[in-house]
């Protein structure tokens, strides 16, 4: 089972809830699918060893070849080619490795290269194996990353994905694939906005879906009205106490000081097997 614990906001949990959750269960894969800013292994602290890196195909224009006519830029979506009177120019970061340039091209002009532009590493602690993808500075494209990565999941385990935030390209990417997406969310107007977002997100790729609400008792917003009329299950409430927060600022495991916690994480991943 995969199970992608995502939200329609940054900032309410779903890393916390991602590593509790994994944490809690045994013969477990967590994947951190958030590349641009991967931090599951903050709370875990693991030692990582480089798994290889991602790259994407960029064009190459054969200067010799090259007649300067135009079709190749006319092709491109996404502004990554340019002719001009006297030369043609790549903008490789804007290239998004499909491929069309080189198929227009009538003058055979155009190859292709490999372009790094992230690395896969992984970790493992006692039962529970870690995988993330990490997108490098400056680059603008996660979804290959987010691709990358997902095509070392170990489908012999149980695999927990956390979940770029947002509603965007790259949580379609984590989430398309998965059999169950947990929604985090907060009892704040923001974090209402937002989960109506990813339930229609949820809905529209097919996945089912569940509620998470995090910090629950901080604000007003009427988070559960809105799960009950739109047929989501609350599946789970984290409550907004001192003890568990000042765990999260440290980067511990709040099961691990907490364990009736434990508990309650393993009848969560038992509730989505039923809803499934």
């Amino acid at each position: 089972m995969k199970i992608a614990v995502a939200s329609g906001k940054g900032g309410t949990g779903k890393t916390t809830v991602s590593v509790n959750l994994a944490l809690s269960l045994e013969n477990v894969q967590l994947v951190d699918c958030d590349v641009e800013e991967p931090d599951c292994n903050v709370y875990l602290r693991l030692p990582l060893e480089h798994v290889g890196d991602v790259t994407i195909p960029v064009p190459y224009i054969a200067i010799e070849k090259c007649t300067l006519c135009g079709a190749c830029a006319d092709f491109c979506q996404f502004n990554a080619l340019a002719i001009f009177p006297q030369k043609s120019a790549v903008f490789s970061q804007l290239c998004h490795g499909c491929g069309g340039c080189t198929l227009v091209c009538p003058k055979d002009a155009i190859s292709e290269r490999k372009r790094a532009i992230g690395t896969l590493e992984r970790g493992s602690f006692a039962s529970m194996e870690f995988v993330r993808g990490v997108l490098n500075v400056g680059e603008p494209l996660a979804t290959p990353v987010i691709r990358a990565v997902t095509e070392i999941i170990d489908t012999s385990r149980k695999v927990i994905l956390d979940a770029p935030p947002g509603t965007g390209c790259p949580v379609i990417e984590t989430v398309s694939d998965c059999d169950f997406c947990l929604l985090v969310t907060e009892p704040t107007p923001f974090g209402l906005h937002d989960l109506k977002m990813a339930v229609t997100l949820t809905r529209v790729l097919d996945v089912p879906c569940g509620v998470l609400i995090n910090k629950w008792g901080m604000g007003c917003a009427p988070i559960e009205e809105y799960c009950s009329r739109e047929h989501v299950p609350v599946l789970m409430k984290i409550p907004h106490e001192r003890a568990i927060a000042e765990l999260c600022a440290q980067g511990i495991p709040f099961i691990k000081e907490i364990p009736s916690w434990k508990r309650e994480f393993q009848t969560l991943y038992q509730k989505i097997g039923d809803a499934i």
